[in-house]
């Protein structure tokens, strides 16, 4: 088994290391930027809206609405990797990883838009009548030849896999474990517990899935997000040397302090970004499998709603979690994962209401990237095998939450990433080759009178006046 773990741990350092997917996701992202033209900074304003203010359109395509596919999509996001995720980037790379985490958000909302994009533009309807999308179908039909097909089946291989790992038994095991910890709940109540909820939503289908995620999505991230402005302004007059640390040190390096051992410049970009791409998911091409469900009557306005996903995760909860870490000075205590998140919520707080709401934290993250990705494997079981899939997919799927919660899951972990780096080279390479018809039809759009009157009107579409 050792020999099992080393070999799978040398894949995932090349697979995640500093030349190959690295470089390649925060490339990808600053070109999808480029090229179309910074939409994600002059367009936010029309996503905002779209995503937040817009009544639904009657006459649209789809089988959730814009924004229960937005909350599908950050229920399977914003989960553990906003809490240990962003511990782990600055334990491993220092406060500098976090400016990296920040340019990823930036640069990857443009990715996301693309990815939400090309999952409305090529979904179909399967035999039940539900929609189908993501990269196992904008690469089959979108990239001419023989490579679209290719690309699309491993894409799709990949996130079944994957599904099971980071999405799934990862998850209830991070939960039972936090229970465990804070509450002495046996991990085998913990797994019960997750299992027959998660059964109670995930076999239901993506509108079942779309009304919880609708319902409680907002509510986990205000709570987590009103913590931190807690911690933040018990400590308002160290915010600013906690931004000027996590800028600085995202160049230089950080020197060792207390029981962080000190990195440099590469593994604060390594651990900066990785993490960051673990905590949106931007370049994975997932984000197009929710946005395809979406009743929308065109691909750039689920698009736009798409990308403030990203936004939200990174830009917001990211940077609450980050800031609480470094200014409770716990960044530097040799803690681990969500412990070293707990510990400073508990120093800002003062007293055990920190590690109760972390804890509380985690279990609604970890519940709601379960939901997200059952129904990311879902579609992918569906490309595969066809609809015959789904129903034993989502059963299997629910009996592993269970499964995870109670096993030893070291390997597990390290395999599930490895699936998600490799979930990502397909897609990757179907966006650079299709950017150009994104490009286009963005262009065309948001120059088009119902563009314009979605800028003008706060998102409401020429039927609806």
């Amino acid at each position: 088994m050792d020999a099992v773990d080393d070999a799978l741990n040398e894949i995932n350092d090349v697979v995640w290391g500093p030349w190959l997917l690295i470089p390649l996701l925060l490339g990808t992202g600053v070109f999808l930027t480029v090229r179309l033209t910074g939409v994600q900074f002059r367009a936010f304003g029309r996503a905002f809206r779209l995503a937040f203010l817009t009544r639904k359109d009657p006459e649209a395509e789809g089988d959730i609405s814009h924004y229960q596919a937005l909350a599908t999509a950050m229920a399977a996001t914003v989960g553990v990797g906003n809490i240990a995720g962003v511990a782990g980037a600055i334990q491993l790379g220092g406060p500098g990883a976090i400016f990296w985490m920040w340019v990823t958000g930036l640069v990857g909302m443009a990715t996301k838009y693309t990815e939400a994009f090309l999952g409305v533009k090529f979904r179909h309807t399967d035999a039940a009548g539900e929609q189908s999308g993501g990269p196992a179908y904008y690469l089959s039909r979108g990239i001419k030849g023989r490579l679209g097909p290719v690309l699309g089946i491993a894409f799709a291989v990949f996130a079944v896999v994957a599904s099971f790992g980071i999405g799934n038994m990862t998850q209830s095991n991070t939960v039972a474990a936090q229970a465990d910890e804070q509450w002495g709940i046996p991990t085998v109540v913990t797994g019960l517990i997750l299992t027959v909820a998660a059964a109670a939503v995930i076999l239901g289908g993506i509108k079942s899935i779309g009304r919880v995620t609708s319902a409680f999505v907002p509510v986990m991230v205000v709570i987590y997000v009103a913590a931190g402005v807690w911690v933040l302004l018990a400590n308002i007059g160290e915010i600013p040397d906690a931004f000027e640390l996590i800028v600085t040190d995202a160049f230089t390096g950080t020197a060792a302090a207390g029981g962080f051992a000190g990195s440099g410049f590469l593994l604060a970009l390594q651990y900066g970004v990785a993490r960051g791409i673990f905590s949106n998911e931007s370049g994975l091409g997932t984000g197009g499998i929710a946005a395809a469900a979406a009743k929308t009557t065109h691909p750039v306005r689920q698009a736009l709603v798409s990308m403030t996903q990203t936004f939200i995760d990174t830009l917001v909860v990211v940077t609450f979690t980050a800031l609480v870490i470094v200014v409770t000075g716990q960044w530097t205590s040799g803690a681990e994962g969500s412990i070293m998140t707990s510990s400073a919520f508990e120093e800002g707080l003062v007293g055990d209401w920190g590690g109760q709401i972390v804890a509380i934290s985690v279990a609604f993250f970890a519940f709601s990237t379960l939901l997200g990705w059952s129904y990311y494997g879902e579609r992918n079981i569906e490309r595969l095998v066809g609809r015959r899939g789904v129903v034993p997919y989502r059963a299997v799927f629910v009996v592993m939450v269970f499964v995870g919660a109670v096993a030893e899951l070291s390997t597990v972990w390290t395999f599930a990433g490895i699936m998600n780096g490799l979930m990502a080279l397909p897609n990757l390479i179907g966006l650079l080759i299709l950017s150009g018809m994104v490009a286009r039809e963005t262009r065309e759009y948001l120059n088009s009178p119902e563009g314009m009157l979605l800028k003008q009107k706060g998102g409401k579409t020429a039927g609806q006046q």
